[in-house]
């Protein structure tokens, strides 16, 4: 369930500056340091928002029932050290949150899946905007790419386009389901920079699930063997994809002569996470939806 962000020209001059060195740069990356922060209510996304320099984590609040629709979800506000800035920043008076999964941040636009619909937020004013999404059994992740918002749906084993991505003014949107029916499952969502989409799949314990990539008007590729009910996806520089993963319980780099390797792992539920570019490496924000927890990883060469 991925929660994905737009972090821009800035964040990828930064990542190069990181790992100047090249591909191989990556694959040196190693845990520095693992906090973890409590008091969050059953976290699902983590984004982050290099505007602002802030985190946005979507909570279920209530209980651990993704499906149930008891108007108590959240997105909370917090800081890069995961403290509280606003508990309840979304939604305000008179909009409703459920189980809110997957974020996705742009510009001063937010992005978050709710059980069956979408919503879009400014995120300065809180000015939000809902659009159901017809037959979508499972709403997860959202990402956008070339002007169009996608949504995954694991349970339903399909991908939605949402057009335009930005919908908060206007008209209704067109919503078109992408494909379904591929044993992909798709969770988390990203787009590469081929410009292509990376989808990472998860199902049933005993049916693991691959990294796919999906360019405009072809059918999913598969990028990798099976590994296991994988939730997030960043794609780092050379190709390298940071991805969570239930089965190992684990945060780990998926390279694609080596495959899978764990980078932290103690996790119950390592659903989708945010990634901060730093100085020294990158900080990865991973929420434990099961703990009730998030942890603050940091990966350094």
């Amino acid at each position: 369930m991925h929660a994905r962000q737009v972090i821009g020209i800035a964040l990828s001059l930064c990542l190069a500056a990181v790992l100047a060195a090249g591909p191989g740069a990556a694959a040196d990356m190693t845990v520095t340091s693992d906090k973890t922060v409590t008091g969050v209510k059953f976290p699902e996304s983590v984004a982050y928002d290099p505007v602002e320099k802030v985190l946005y984590v979507s909570e279920f609040v209530s209980a651990l029932k993704p499906t149930e629709k008891d108007g108590k979800g959240r997105i909370s506000k917090r800081s890069l050290d995961g403290k509280v800035i606003e508990e309840t920043f979304l939604p305000k008076a008179g909009q409703v949150l459920n189980k809110p999964k997957g974020i996705w941040v742009a510009g001063n636009r937010l992005w978050v899946t709710d059980i069956d619909s979408v919503w879009v937020f400014d995120t300065r004013t809180k000015q939000g905007k809902k659009v159901a999404l017809p037959g979508i059994q499972f709403a997860n992740d959202p990402a956008v790419l070339a002007g169009s918002l996608y949504v995954s749906d694991n349970r339903g084993d399909a991908l939605y386009r949402v057009e335009p991505a930005d919908f908060l003014k206007g008209g209704a949107p067109k919503v078109t389901k992408v494909f379904s029916g591929k044993s992909i499952n798709p969770n988390g969502v990203f787009p590469s920079s081929d410009g292509s989409l990376l989808m990472v799949g998860f199902a049933a314990a005993d049916q693991p699930r691959a990294i796919h990539a999906m360019n405009a008007g072809e059918a999913p590729k598969a990028l990798s063997d099976p590994i296991g009910r994988l939730d997030g996806v960043y794609e780092m520089a050379g190709g390298f994809l940071l991805v969570t993963d239930w089965n190992a319980g684990a945060l780990g780099l998926w390279m694609p002569e080596k495959g899978f390797t764990k980078l932290a792992d103690g996790f119950k539920g390592p659903a989708d996470f945010a990634v901060v570019p730093r100085a020294d490496g990158l900080l990865v924000v991973v929420p434990d939806l099961v703990k009730s927890e998030l942890r603050l990883i940091q990966l350094s060469k």
